[in-house]
């Protein structure tokens, strides 16, 4: 199956993150579909790490898309998001459900954990990488659309996309 490329996640995060609704997501020897996504982009987004400029956590928000954007929550979960957009646009996807074979993992924490992602995959490149990259999966005919959960602030951003067995 072809890899997603560049075009892909070159667009605005709202979009892309539309869009990676149904898509496999290959890491390793673990493949699963997405379930559930949020966007984030960058100065108009209080709620996005990127919110106050490319500081040292969030400069990768800033630079090519289509790499892994890994940080830690709490202290003790890993976040997985994919960025997006032109160079110099902040804009990054929250990974927040994956459906494998055998199970759903509902939580960005719950994904990371269960498949071993941490931030050694930090600015892992998903379109020229064989172990971890994404393809076309399934249509998602009506995907629900909800604002951002777990956040404070921007939190009437209609940016939530997740499919309806949510």
């Amino acid at each position: 199956m072809t890899k997603l490329g560049y075009e892909f996640y070159n667009r605005c995060p709202v979009e892309v993150a539309s869009d990676l609704l149904g898509k496999k997501f290959i890491f390793g020897h673990y493949k699963g579909i997405i379930t559930e996504t949020e966007a984030y982009r960058g100065s108009d987004d209080e709620a996005s790490h990127a919110f106050k400029g490319p500081t040292k956590r969030a400069s990768i928000m800033f630079g090519p898309c289509g790499q892994l954007y890994v940080y830690m929550i709490y202290g003790m979960y890993f976040c997985m998001n994919i960025v997006t957009g032109n160079i110099g646009e902040a804009g990054a996807v929250l990974i927040r459900g994956l459906r494998l074979e055998d199970k759903t993992l509902d939580g960005p924490g719950k994904i990371c954990r269960h498949l071993g992602i941490t931030k050694v995959h930090n600015g892992l490149d998903l379109i020229n990488n064989d172990h971890a990259y994404l393809t076309e999966g399934i249509k998602i005919s009506s995907p629900i659309i909800t604002s951002r959960i777990g956040i404070t602030k921007a939190i009437d951003k209609a940016w939530r996309f997740c499919t309806s067995n949510v």
